[in-house]
C-alpha cells in the first residue's frame, strides 16, 4: 500500500477530507446514523418514539393550560428561594453554634491546662528508683484525668498521651476518660502539631469509644505540657458536638417544615389568583367557539366593574353586533336567493313561448331575405345560450339554498370520460386538435353521482379545448387509496398569476374589458365547484403564462370518506419548471455517466406534447400516470409565473399577446 493511501482505521465509517467519496459510496455525515439506511437508525426512532409517547398528553396539557403553567413557576421560583434562604439560615446557625462551641471548649481546656500544669509545678517528683519513677508518673497523669474529666459530667472527655520524644509507641501510657479511644479520636496531624510547639491547637474530628457507644463528632483541642518529672506530655480536651447537631437538626426540619408550607401556599395563592383571570378567558374562547359554531346568542356571565367585567362588557356588545349584522346579511342573502329563483322560474315560461314562436320563424327562414334568415339563426343561437344561463342559474339557486341532492351510485369514470369526449370532439376537430387519454388501461370505480361528475367534465373538456389554441388535450385518470382523480391538461395561453383561485368565482373574466362572444354563461365552473364539494371532493386548477394549464377532479372512492390525497399532481410533469428540474438533473448526472442517444427533434417529448394512451409514454410521463400520494390538496391552484422571452410548451412561439383572454372556461 503506497503512502498516504492507508485504509481507514476500524470504527471509523468516515471518509477522510478532501476526497470525494468513491463509485457506489457516500460520505459519512454526523445525521447519518438516524437515517433508514444507517444500522441502528430504526431501533433508535423507535425507541424515541417509544420514551416520547407517554409525555405527548403531559405536553399537551402544558402547552394548553396556561394556568398550570403559572402555577408550577410559581412553585419553582418559591422552591427556589425557599432553598436558598434554608441555605443562607442553616450556615449562619451552623457558625453561630460552632463559634460559641469554640469559645466555650478554648475558655474550659485553657482552664485545665493551667490546672495540670500548676499541680505538676508544685507537686516535687517523688525519689527511687527509675521504675519506680516511671510508674509514679503514670499514676499522677491517670489521676490528673479523672480530676479533670470530673468537672465535665458528660460536656467533655479528657486524654493524657505520652510524648514521642520518650522513644515510645503514641499509644503507650495512654489515659483517657469516658471510655475514647486516643488512637482513632485524637488526628495525627493534631499530635504532629502539638508536639512541635508550646501553644494549645484544636481542630474537629469523630470521637470514638471502646464501650460500643456510637462515635459523634467532636472538637479536639490539645497541648503539650510537662509531668511531676519534667517529662513532656500531651494532654487533650474533647468536646462532643452532639447538642450543636440536635439544635442544627431542629432548625433544619422547622426551615424544612416551614418551607414546604410555605411554597404550597404560595402555590395555592398562584392558583387562586390566576384562576379569577383564566377562569373568564376560558369562558369567553368557550364561547367565541360556540358563536363561531352558529350560535349567536351566546353572551358572557358578566359580574363586577373590574378589567375583567370590561372585557366581558365588550366581548358581549361585540357578539351582539356580529349577531345583528349577520343576521341583515343572511336576510338580504335569502332574498337575493329567492329573487334569482324566483325570476328563473318566472323567466321559464315567457321562454318557452319565445322558444316555440323562434323555433317557427327559424324554421320558415329559407323563405325571408338573408338578413331576415341571419337574424333568425342569430335569435336561435341566443335564445339556446339564454336557456342555457337560466338552468345555470336555477342550479346555483340550488346551492346557494342547500337543496341540492346527491345521488351516488358507484360508477366507472371511463364511461363518463368517454361520453363527454364523444360529444366534444367535433368541437376538437374544428379547432385543429385531439382528445387524448391516459390511464383508461384499469376501472377508476367510485360512488359519485354520474350526471354531476359528467357535467363537470365537461365543462373541463370543452374549456380546454375551447382555450387550447388548436393543440391536443390530455385527460388523465389515476386511483389510489381512497381517491381517483381525472385531470384535464390543454397546451393554450394559460393562466396568469392569480387568476387559478379566481377562476371558479362566478361570472368572472381574466380581462373584464372583453365581452362574451365564444357562448358560456360564466357559471360553467361556479357549478362544477360546487358540484365537486357536494361530493365531498375538490376541484382545483393549475397554470402558467404560455404552457397551458391542467384541472384536477379528485373524488372519494367511497361516499363520505374524507380526502387526504390526490393520485394525480396538481402540477403536471411536462410543466416549464419539471423540465427546467429534469433538464438540471441530467445536465448535473451527464458528467458521470457515459453519452446517451438524444432525443429527436419532433418527437412528442421535445414539443412538450403528450402521446396517445395507445402508444409507450416515457419514464417521467409514465411515472405521473401511477398514483402519487404525496400530492397534497390545496383550497385553488399554482400559478408558475412567466419571464421574458420565454416559449410556450407547445410549438415554441411566443403567446405574450395571447396571454389575455378571457379567464373563465365555459363548458356550455
Amino acid at each position: 500500500m503506497s503512502r498516504g493511501s492507508a485504509a481507514p482505521k476500524p470504527g471509523n465509517p468516515g471518509v477522510r477530507a478532501g476526497r470525494a467519496a468513491g463509485p457506489g459510496r457516500q460520505p459519512w455525515r454526523p445525521g447519518r446514523l438516524f437515517q433508514d439506511g444507517a444500522p441502528g437508525g430504526p431501533v433508535l426512532r423507535l425507541l424515541a418514539r417509544w420514551v416520547r409517547r407517554p409525555l405527548l398528553p403531559a405536553l399537551r396539557l402544558w402547552r394548553r393550560n396556561i394556568q398550570l403553567r403559572v402555577v408550577a413557576g410559581t412553585l419553582l421560583m418559591s422552591l427556589g428561594v425557599v432553598l436558598l434562604l434554608g441555605f443562607v439560615v442553616i450556615g449562619q446557625m451552623r457558625n453561630g453554634l460552632l463559634d460559641a462551641k469554640e469559645r466555650a471548649a478554648q475558655s474550659q481546656a485553657s482552664g485545665g491546662f493551667s490546672a495540670a500544669q500548676g499541680q505538676a509545678d508544685e507537686q516535687p517528683g517523688p525519689g527511687g528508683p527509675d521504675g519506680g519513677t516511671g510508674r509514679a508518673s503514670l499514676n499522677w497523669r491517670s489521676d490528673l484525668v479523672v480530676q479533670l474529666a470530673s468537672g465535665g459530667q458528660g460536656a467533655f472527655n479528657v486524654v493524657a498521651l505520652s510524648s514521642d520524644t520518650e522513644g515510645t509507641a503514641p499509644s503507650r501510657g495512654a489515659r483517657a476518660s469516658g471510655g475514647v479511644e486516643p488512637a482513632r479520636s485524637i488526628p495525627v496531624k493534631l499530635r504532629e502539631s502539638v508536639a512541635q510547639g508550646p501553644g494549645a491547637f484544636q481542630t474537629y474530628t469523630r470521637i470514638n469509644y471502646s464501650d460500643g457507644k456510637p462515635s459523634e463528632a467532636g472538637l479536639v483541642i490539645g497541648k503539650r505540657l510537662n509531668d511531676i518529672d519534667g517529662n513532656s506530655y500531651e494532654l487533650y480536651y474533647l468536646f462532643p458536638l452532639t447538642q450543636e447537631e440536635d439544635s442544627l437538626a431542629l432548625v433544619k426540619t422547622t426551615l424544612a417544615t416551614a418551607g414546604l408550607f410555605v411554597v404550597v401556599l404560595l402555590g395555592a395563592i398562584a392558583w387562586l389568583v390566576v384562576r379569577q383571570v383564566v377562569t373568564p378567558v376560558r369562558m369567553a374562547a368557550g364561547i367565541a367557539e360556540r358563536l363561531s359554531a352558529g350560535r349567536l346568542q351566546e353572551r358572557m356571565k358578566v359580574t363586577g366593574e373590574d378589567d375583567i367585567a370590561r372585557l366581558g362588557e365588550a366581548f358581549n356588545k361585540m357578539a351582539q353586533n356580529l349577531q345583528l349584522k349577520i343576521q341583515q346579511l343572511e336576510e338580504l342573502s335569502r332574498m337575493q336567493r329567492r329573487f334569482v329563483s324566483d325570476v328563473s322560474h318566472e323567466l321559464r315560461t315567457p321562454l318557452t313561448t319565445v322558444r316555440m314562436a323562434a323555433d317557427v320563424i327559424y324554421e320558415a327562414r329559407e323563405d325571408f331575405d338573408p338578413v331576415t334568415a341571419r337574424s333568425a339563426e342569430l335569435l336561435g343561437d341566443q335564445l339556446d345560450r339564454f336557456e342555457s344561463l337560466l338552468a345555470d342559474l336555477l342550479e346555483i339557486s340550488r346551492f346557494d339554498a342547500g337543496a341540492a341532492a346527491l345521488e351516488a351510485e358507484p360508477i366507472d369514470l371511463r364511461e363518463v370520460v368517454r361520453r363527454v369526449i364523444g360529444g366534444a370532439e367535433p368541437l376538437a376537430e374544428r379547432k385543429g386538435g385531439r382528445i387524448l387519454v391516459v390511464g383508461d388501461e384499469q376501472p377508476v370505480v367510485a360512488e359519485a353521482d354520474a350526471r354531476r361528475v359528467e357535467r363537470v367534465l365537461r365543462n373541463l373538456v370543452v374549456n380546454a379545448v375551447e382555450h387550447g389554441e388548436g393543440r391536443d388535450v390530455v385527460v388523465r385518470m389515476a386511483a389510489a387509496g381512497g381517491a381517483v382523480a381525472v385531470a384535464v391538461r390543454d397546451y393554450g395561453v394559460g393562466l396568469k398569476p392569480g387568476e387559478a383561485t379566481r377562476v371558479f368565482n362566478r361570472f368572472w373574466r381574466a380581462d373584464p374589458a372583453r365581452a362574451r362572444t365564444t357562448g358560456g354563461t360564466g357559471l360553467g365552473l361556479s357549478i362544477a365547484v360546487e358540484d365537486a364539494r357536494l361530493h365531498g371532493g375538490w376541484l382545483q386548477a393549475w397554470g402558467e403564462p404560455g404552457g397551458g394549464s391542467q384541472f384536477r377532479l379528485t373524488l372519494p372512492r367511497t361516499a363520505d370518506e374524507p380526502l387526504r390525497g390526490s393520485p394525480i399532481p396538481l402540477e403536471p410533469e411536462d410543466s416549464r419548471r419539471n423540465r427546467e428540474r429534469a433538464a438540471a438533473e441530467e445536465a448535473s448526472q451527464g458528467a458521470g455517466r457515459l453519452p446517451t442517444v438524444p432525443g429527436q427533434a419532433g418527437s412528442p417529448a421535445s414539443r412538450g406534447l403528450p402521446v396517445s394512451a395507445r402508444t409507450a409514454l416515457p419514464p417521467r410521463q409514465a411515472a405521473q400516470v401511477a398514483a402519487d400520494p404525496t400530492a397534497l390538496p390545496g383550497n385553488g391552484a399554482r400559478v408558475v409565473s412567466r419571464g421574458a422571452g420565454e416559449r410556450t410548451a407547445g410549438d415554441g412561439s411566443s403567446t405574450t399577446q395571447e396571454a389575455k383572454r378571457e379567464g373563465t372556461r365555459r363548458g356550455r
